[in-house]
């Protein structure tokens, strides 16, 4: 399939192309990109915090991002930081309680 003729479609639109390869970027920048989202995360900034943990992969840093969301009932953000970090105990938890409240759907009588 010739994705760039699919693509042309949409030039006229506001559209946005999700990749998914990370940027190529060095140690040094790594460390300083982490360093500047603890910085965000620390004043507030989680969002800020959040893109640069992304970027880098840092898996403490999306923890932690997993940890603010859960605080805040973000249950589904929270387990897509937990998964991409990956914490498999945090996010296994999360999908346990998630079955269990599917499960009790489904055989809920109306």
């Amino acid at each position: 399939m010739d994705y760039t003729s699919v693509l042309n479609r949409f030039e006229d639109q506001a559209v946005f192309l999700k990749t998914f390869s990370k940027p190529q970027i060095s140690r040094e920048q790594k460390v300083a990109l982490n360093r500047k989202g603890n910085i965000l995360y620390n004043e507030g900034n989680i969002e800020g915090a959040r893109r640069i943990f992304l970027t880098t992969g840092y898996s403490d840093g999306l923890v932690r991002i997993g940890d603010f969301y859960l605080s805040k009932g973000k249950i589904l953000d929270a387990l897509r930081m937990y998964w991409i970090a990956p914490d498999k105990k945090k996010s296994e938890s999360i999908i346990v309680e998630l079955s269990e409240i599917i499960k009790s759907m489904i055989y809920e009588k109306v």
